[in-house]
């Protein structure tokens, strides 16, 4: 009876061995055949903006009464508003000083001025103005206009053969007082492109700010007042350096047309779309900062930051432009501290209220460390590398 049982141990014993050394090469075989993971470099997820700031910062304040504005001087209306009627009057005295004055330079006689010149200055003020408005609207794709639009003026002024290849360095030359001390004239100088803001005062200040000027950036507040001054009148910075100017009021428009009939060296209007853009970014950084600093909601923001008034400052969009010229960007004069001047130049100490210019070093420093974080910039745009000189 014992010897039966020895045979079914051993045929149990087979069958164990047997199923467990076909799970091994089960095992083997999977891991061998299973398909290896794939190497991924990992890329930054695309930044979650707030959805009600975008909104908030999409909306400008005072923009249909500026549409009334542009209206009325299309149609000629300067009854409406005494400033209209004196700036009416002094563009016609301006107008026909300036091209007796360009006359008598050119022949070394007087030319009889004729209604008709007048007329084309005033169709070109109105062409001018109209596809300025017409062209006013949010366009994130225009940073990558700003070549054409501008960079293939300038060349051609230059006599240079207009390309797509943008310039290889650019400084942006800001008017803090900042900038009195340190000694980085040498180094903006070294840039291939500088840009200069309104006008700032150069002689006597070489070692700190540079003597170069490639473009010379201005708003069109300051180039109105340059405009009516004989000492300045049209180019500050002489008549072959190129102008960029970004207009603050419509009426402004005036004072371009008198200008650009003569002037050598390309005077440009910023396009209206890049304003737009510029515009809703410099309000979202303001109307982010203020929720976050204060709480209060974003209804009581306008009250703060004087509503309609509000706006960017010039050296903000100067920066944005050299961002869309440029391969990379030096930024100089930005910045305050207790004891330096608002302006490097002037005795002038306090800020202008209707800028946000803790919101605007919000932006810059997203430039440099986080430019994902930029909101409304096209995707297909390509930020350049950023140094802020402190």
């Amino acid at each position: 009876m014992k010897h039966p049982v020895r045979p079914l141990l051993s045929i149990l014993l087979l069958i164990a061995v047997t199923a467990t050394f076909s799970s091994r090469i089960t095992v083997r075989r999977s891991t061998i055949f299973s398909p290896k993971p794939q190497l991924r470099i990992q890329s930054l997820p695309p930044p979650v903006f707030n959805s009600t700031l975008l909104k908030f910062a999409a909306i400008q304040l005072g923009e249909e009464d500026s549409k009334q504005e542009i209206e009325q001087l299309l149609q000629g209306n300067f009854s409406t508003q005494l400033k209209y009627r004196s700036f009416f009057t002094w563009w016609r005295r301006s107008n026909s000083d300036h091209r007796e004055k360009g006359a008598r330079t050119s022949t070394g006689s007087p030319e009889n001025l004729k209604s008709s010149e007048f007329n084309q200055d005033w169709l070109d003020f109105r062409r001018n103005l109209h596809d300025w408005a017409r062209n006013k609207m949010f366009q994130p794709d225009v940073m990558l206009d700003l070549v054409r639009l501008v960079k293939h003026r300038i060349d051609g002024h230059n006599g240079l053969f207009s390309s797509d290849k943008k310039y290889k360095s650019c400084a942006v030359v800001g008017n803090s007082g900042i900038l009195l001390n340190s000694n980085y004239g040498e180094l903006i100088d070294s840039h291939e492109v500088v840009i200069r803001l309104n006008n700032a005062w150069i002689r006597s200040y070489e070692h700190k700010v540079g003597s170069k000027i490639s473009i010379s950036f201005v708003n069109s507040n300051i180039f109105h007042l340059c405009s009516r001054s004989r000492e300045c009148f049209c180019h500050p910075y002489g008549a072959e350096v190129p102008i960029i100017m970004y207009i603050c009021q419509p009426i402004h428009f005036l004072d371009y047309t008198v200008c650009n009939s003569y002037y050598k060296a390309p005077l440009l209007i910023t396009d209206s779309r890049f304003d737009v853009l510029c515009a809703q970014i410099v309000k979202y950084y303001s109307a982010k900062r203020f929720v976050e600093e204060t709480g209060k909601p974003l209804e009581e923001w306008d009250s703060t930051h004087e509503g309609v008034m509000f706006h960017y400052s010039s050296g903000m969009q100067a920066i944005m432009l050299a961002l869309g010229i440029c391969d990379s960007v030096g930024v100089f004069g930005f910045g305050k501290s207790p004891s330096a001047r608002h302006h490097y130049h002037s005795s002038q100490k306090a800020e202008l209220t209707l800028h946000d210019y803790e919101a605007e070093y919000a932006f810059y420093h997203d430039l440099v460390e986080n430019p994902q974080a930029i909101p409304f910039i096209s995707d297909k745009f390509r930020f350049p590398p950023v140094v802020i000189y402190q």
